[in-house]
Protein backbone atom coordinates (compact mmCIF):
# COMPACT_ATOMS: atom_id res chain seq x y z
CA UNK A 1 0.00 0.00 0.00
CA UNK A 2 1.25 3.36 -1.26
CA UNK A 3 0.58 5.12 2.08
CA UNK A 4 0.24 2.52 4.47
CA UNK A 5 -2.07 0.40 6.00
CA UNK A 6 -3.48 -0.22 9.66
CA UNK A 7 -6.19 -2.94 10.58
CA UNK A 8 -8.85 -2.69 12.69
CA UNK A 9 -10.07 -6.09 14.42
CA UNK A 10 -11.32 -7.30 17.89
CA UNK A 11 -14.74 -7.89 19.06
CA UNK A 12 -18.42 -7.56 17.37
CA UNK A 13 -20.42 -4.99 18.56
CA UNK A 14 -17.85 -2.75 20.40
CA UNK A 15 -17.34 -0.14 18.22
CA UNK A 16 -15.33 -0.59 15.13
CA UNK A 17 -17.73 0.72 12.65
CA UNK A 18 -18.24 4.14 14.88
CA UNK A 19 -14.40 4.29 14.79
CA UNK A 20 -14.35 3.65 11.07
CA UNK A 21 -16.90 6.28 10.83
CA UNK A 22 -15.12 8.83 12.89
CA UNK A 23 -11.45 7.94 11.19
CA UNK A 24 -13.04 8.74 7.21
CA UNK A 25 -13.52 12.26 8.53
CA UNK A 26 -9.87 12.45 8.30
CA UNK A 27 -9.60 12.90 4.18
CA UNK A 28 -6.32 11.00 4.46
CA UNK A 29 -7.80 8.20 6.08
CA UNK A 30 -9.84 5.55 3.79
CA UNK A 31 -11.78 3.10 6.68
CA UNK A 32 -15.42 1.45 6.52
CA UNK A 33 -17.48 -1.57 7.63
CA UNK A 34 -15.83 -5.72 7.53
CA UNK A 35 -14.38 -5.72 3.85
CA UNK A 36 -14.37 -8.63 1.29
CA UNK A 37 -10.40 -8.58 1.79
CA UNK A 38 -9.67 -10.84 4.89
CA UNK A 39 -11.61 -13.71 2.73
CA UNK A 40 -9.92 -12.91 -0.14
CA UNK A 41 -6.24 -13.33 1.54
CA UNK A 42 -7.50 -17.15 3.13
CA UNK A 43 -8.51 -17.84 -0.27
CA UNK A 44 -5.36 -16.61 -2.25
CA UNK A 45 -3.62 -18.45 0.86
CA UNK A 46 -5.07 -21.99 0.25
CA UNK A 47 -4.36 -21.97 -3.14
CA UNK A 48 -0.93 -20.81 -3.14
CA UNK A 49 -0.65 -24.01 -0.51
CA UNK A 50 0.38 -27.64 -1.16
CA UNK A 51 -3.41 -28.49 -1.29
CA UNK A 52 -2.85 -26.86 -5.23
CA UNK A 53 -0.42 -29.21 -7.42
CA UNK A 54 0.49 -26.47 -8.83
CA UNK A 55 1.92 -25.07 -6.05
CA UNK A 56 5.55 -26.56 -6.83
CA UNK A 57 5.97 -23.56 -8.62
CA UNK A 58 5.39 -20.85 -5.72
CA UNK A 59 7.57 -20.26 -2.82
CA UNK A 60 7.72 -18.21 -0.10
CA UNK A 61 8.29 -14.78 -1.68
CA UNK A 62 5.46 -15.30 -4.76
CA UNK A 63 3.33 -15.83 -1.77
CA UNK A 64 3.68 -12.67 -0.46
CA UNK A 65 3.77 -10.41 -3.60
CA UNK A 66 0.16 -12.26 -4.19
CA UNK A 67 -0.96 -11.76 -0.76
CA UNK A 68 -0.22 -8.29 -1.28
CA UNK A 69 -1.65 -8.04 -4.61
CA UNK A 70 -4.60 -8.81 -3.14
CA UNK A 71 -5.00 -5.62 -0.93
CA UNK A 72 -3.00 -3.61 -3.85
CA UNK A 73 -6.18 -4.52 -6.20
CA UNK A 74 -8.75 -3.93 -3.85
CA UNK A 75 -8.04 -0.78 -2.70
CA UNK A 76 -6.62 0.27 -6.17
CA UNK A 77 -8.95 2.81 -6.45
CA UNK A 78 -8.32 4.84 -2.79
CA UNK A 79 -6.50 8.12 -3.59
CA UNK A 80 -2.90 7.56 -3.22
CA UNK A 81 -2.54 10.16 -0.53
CA UNK A 82 -4.81 8.12 2.05
CA UNK A 83 -4.16 5.46 4.63
CA UNK A 84 -6.31 2.05 4.64
CA UNK A 85 -7.93 0.93 7.64
CA UNK A 86 -8.97 -2.60 6.69
CA UNK A 87 -11.56 -4.20 9.07
CA UNK A 88 -11.50 -8.00 9.80
CA UNK A 89 -12.03 -9.84 13.20
CA UNK A 90 -9.80 -12.54 11.66
CA UNK A 91 -6.50 -9.93 11.45
CA UNK A 92 -5.64 -10.54 14.85
CA UNK A 93 -4.98 -14.11 13.85
CA UNK A 94 -2.70 -13.32 11.12
CA UNK A 95 0.16 -11.47 12.65
CA UNK A 96 2.68 -13.14 11.74
CA UNK A 97 1.87 -12.99 7.71
CA UNK A 98 1.09 -9.36 8.30
CA UNK A 99 3.86 -8.00 9.60
CA UNK A 100 6.01 -9.48 7.55
CA UNK A 101 4.24 -8.15 4.40
CA UNK A 102 3.46 -4.69 6.56
CA UNK A 103 5.69 -4.17 8.73
CA UNK A 104 4.57 -0.66 9.87
CA UNK A 105 1.27 -2.00 9.89
CA UNK A 106 -0.57 -1.39 13.05
CA UNK A 107 -3.97 -3.22 14.74
CA UNK A 108 -6.46 -1.48 16.43
CA UNK A 109 -8.86 -4.36 18.18
CA UNK A 110 -12.19 -2.64 19.62
CA UNK A 111 -13.15 -4.33 23.00
CA UNK A 112 -16.12 -4.93 24.99
CA UNK A 113 -17.61 -6.25 27.75
CA UNK A 114 -18.43 -9.89 26.01
CA UNK A 115 -21.68 -9.59 28.57
CA UNK A 116 -22.68 -6.44 26.50
CA UNK A 117 -21.82 -7.86 23.61
CA UNK A 118 -24.58 -10.74 23.80
CA UNK A 119 -26.58 -7.81 25.19
CA UNK A 120 -26.51 -5.72 22.19
CA UNK A 121 -27.11 -8.66 19.64
CA UNK A 122 -30.04 -9.56 21.96
CA UNK A 123 -31.45 -6.29 22.33
CA UNK A 124 -31.31 -6.12 18.23
CA UNK A 125 -32.75 -9.88 17.64
CA UNK A 126 -35.84 -7.83 20.00
CA UNK A 127 -35.85 -4.99 18.02
CA UNK A 128 -36.02 -6.74 14.44
CA UNK A 129 -38.85 -9.37 15.68
CA UNK A 130 -39.96 -10.09 12.71
CA UNK A 131 -36.88 -10.62 11.02
CA UNK A 132 -35.07 -13.88 10.98
CA UNK A 133 -30.91 -13.16 11.01
CA UNK A 134 -28.34 -14.17 9.11
CA UNK A 135 -26.72 -14.64 12.60
CA UNK A 136 -28.26 -17.35 13.36
CA UNK A 137 -28.85 -18.76 9.88
CA UNK A 138 -32.08 -17.47 9.50
CA UNK A 139 -33.73 -20.08 12.13
CA UNK A 140 -36.86 -19.38 14.01
CA UNK A 141 -36.53 -21.48 16.75
CA UNK A 142 -34.09 -21.09 19.64
CA UNK A 143 -33.71 -18.91 23.49
CA UNK A 144 -31.74 -16.49 24.07
CA UNK A 145 -29.70 -18.91 25.97
CA UNK A 146 -29.39 -20.92 22.92
CA UNK A 147 -28.68 -18.22 21.27
CA UNK A 148 -25.66 -17.01 23.40
CA UNK A 149 -24.39 -20.31 23.33
CA UNK A 150 -24.04 -20.13 19.84
CA UNK A 151 -22.33 -16.56 20.08
CA UNK A 152 -20.14 -17.45 22.39
CA UNK A 153 -19.01 -20.94 21.11
CA UNK A 154 -15.26 -20.98 19.58
CA UNK A 155 -16.51 -21.11 15.72
CA UNK A 156 -19.79 -18.10 17.21
CA UNK A 157 -19.53 -14.39 16.03
CA UNK A 158 -18.15 -13.51 19.55
CA UNK A 159 -15.92 -16.74 20.61
CA UNK A 160 -14.42 -16.92 17.28
CA UNK A 161 -13.48 -12.97 18.09
CA UNK A 162 -12.48 -13.23 21.46
CA UNK A 163 -10.09 -16.47 21.00
CA UNK A 164 -8.31 -14.71 18.26
CA UNK A 165 -8.09 -11.74 20.47
CA UNK A 166 -6.40 -13.87 23.23
CA UNK A 167 -4.07 -14.82 20.90
CA UNK A 168 -2.96 -12.21 19.09
CA UNK A 169 -2.50 -9.95 22.97
CA UNK A 170 -0.90 -13.02 24.74
CA UNK A 171 1.39 -13.54 21.65
CA UNK A 172 4.62 -12.14 20.29
CA UNK A 173 3.44 -9.67 18.10
CA UNK A 174 1.52 -7.99 21.34
CA UNK A 175 3.38 -4.81 20.60
CA UNK A 176 1.59 -4.24 17.12
CA UNK A 177 -2.05 -3.82 19.20
CA UNK A 178 -3.85 -1.05 20.60
CA UNK A 179 -7.41 -2.10 22.41
CA UNK A 180 -10.43 0.72 22.53
CA UNK A 181 -12.46 0.09 24.95
CA UNK A 182 -16.21 1.15 23.61
CA UNK A 183 -16.74 3.03 26.97
CA UNK A 184 -13.87 4.76 25.63
CA UNK A 185 -14.90 5.62 22.36
CA UNK A 186 -18.08 6.34 23.36
CA UNK A 187 -17.79 8.66 26.50
CA UNK A 188 -14.13 10.47 25.07
CA UNK A 189 -13.92 10.20 21.18
CA UNK A 190 -11.86 12.82 20.97
CA UNK A 191 -9.01 11.31 23.26
CA UNK A 192 -9.69 7.79 22.29
CA UNK A 193 -8.88 9.27 18.51
CA UNK A 194 -5.70 11.53 19.96
CA UNK A 195 -4.36 8.01 21.04
CA UNK A 196 -4.89 5.97 18.13
CA UNK A 197 -3.40 9.01 16.24
CA UNK A 198 -0.11 8.56 18.20
CA UNK A 199 -0.19 4.95 18.09
CA UNK A 200 0.27 4.90 14.18
CA UNK A 201 2.10 7.91 13.95
CA UNK A 202 -0.34 10.07 12.34
CA UNK A 203 -0.87 13.88 12.53
CA UNK A 204 -3.60 15.02 14.55
CA UNK A 205 -6.66 15.41 12.32
CA UNK A 206 -9.60 17.67 14.21
CA UNK A 207 -12.60 15.03 14.27
CA UNK A 208 -16.25 16.34 14.88
CA UNK A 209 -18.04 13.57 17.15
CA UNK A 210 -20.86 15.20 16.90
CA UNK A 211 -21.80 15.42 13.05
CA UNK A 212 -21.49 11.53 11.73
CA UNK A 213 -21.54 11.07 8.08
CA UNK A 214 -24.10 7.93 7.09
CA UNK A 215 -22.66 4.98 5.02
CA UNK A 216 -25.71 3.52 3.13
CA UNK A 217 -23.92 0.69 1.90
CA UNK A 218 -24.14 -0.64 5.47
CA UNK A 219 -28.06 0.01 5.68
CA UNK A 220 -28.36 -2.41 2.49
CA UNK A 221 -25.62 -5.06 4.10
CA UNK A 222 -27.61 -5.39 7.14
CA UNK A 223 -31.20 -5.60 5.46
CA UNK A 224 -29.48 -8.33 3.22
CA UNK A 225 -28.63 -9.78 6.44
CA UNK A 226 -32.05 -10.24 7.95
CA UNK A 227 -30.33 -7.96 10.62
CA UNK A 228 -31.30 -4.33 10.22
CA UNK A 229 -29.16 -1.89 12.58
CA UNK A 230 -26.27 -4.49 12.92
CA UNK A 231 -23.65 -1.54 11.58
CA UNK A 232 -25.72 1.57 12.17
CA UNK A 233 -24.04 4.22 13.52
CA UNK A 234 -25.88 7.62 15.10
CA UNK A 235 -25.21 11.09 13.41
CA UNK A 236 -23.37 11.74 16.72
CA UNK A 237 -21.58 10.10 19.57
CA UNK A 238 -23.18 9.04 22.78
CA UNK A 239 -22.44 7.19 25.84
CA UNK A 240 -26.07 5.65 26.76
CA UNK A 241 -26.57 3.97 29.64
CA UNK A 242 -29.39 1.16 29.74
CA UNK A 243 -30.11 -2.21 31.41
CA UNK A 244 -29.26 -5.25 30.21
CA UNK A 245 -32.24 -7.46 28.40
CA UNK A 246 -30.41 -10.77 29.70
CA UNK A 247 -31.50 -13.19 32.16
CA UNK A 248 -28.90 -12.15 34.92
CA UNK A 249 -27.20 -16.13 34.72
CA UNK A 250 -26.40 -14.99 30.90
CA UNK A 251 -24.69 -11.49 31.93
CA UNK A 252 -22.50 -13.21 34.76
CA UNK A 253 -21.50 -16.22 33.01
CA UNK A 254 -19.69 -13.77 30.24
CA UNK A 255 -18.79 -10.67 32.19
CA UNK A 256 -16.68 -12.55 34.01
CA UNK A 257 -14.28 -12.52 30.58
CA UNK A 258 -13.27 -8.99 30.25
CA UNK A 259 -9.44 -10.03 30.54
CA UNK A 260 -8.19 -6.92 29.81
CA UNK A 261 -9.67 -4.93 32.35
CA UNK A 262 -7.64 -6.49 34.88
CA UNK A 263 -3.95 -4.64 33.97
CA UNK A 264 -2.20 -7.65 36.00
CA UNK A 265 -3.17 -10.52 33.01
CA UNK A 266 -1.96 -7.53 30.34
CA UNK A 267 0.96 -7.90 28.83
CA UNK A 268 3.47 -4.91 29.38
CA UNK A 269 4.04 -4.84 25.70
CA UNK A 270 -0.36 -4.43 24.59
CA UNK A 271 -1.32 -0.51 24.76
CA UNK A 272 -5.26 0.34 25.78
CA UNK A 273 -7.20 3.27 25.90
Amino acid sequence: MQNGIHFISGLPRSGSTLLAALLRQNPRFSAGMTSPVGSLFNAMLREASQRNEAAVFIDDDLRQRLLRAVFAAYYAEIHPTQVVFDTNRQWTTKLPALTQLFPAAKVICCVRNPAWVIDSIEALIGRNAFELSGIFGYEPGGTVYSRADGLGSPAGMLGFAYNALREAVFGPYADRLLLVRYESLTANPLGTLAAIYGFIGEELFSHDPEHIEPCYDMVEFDLRLGTPGLHHVGSAVRAVPRPTVLPPDVFARFARDAFWDDPEQLPKAVRIV
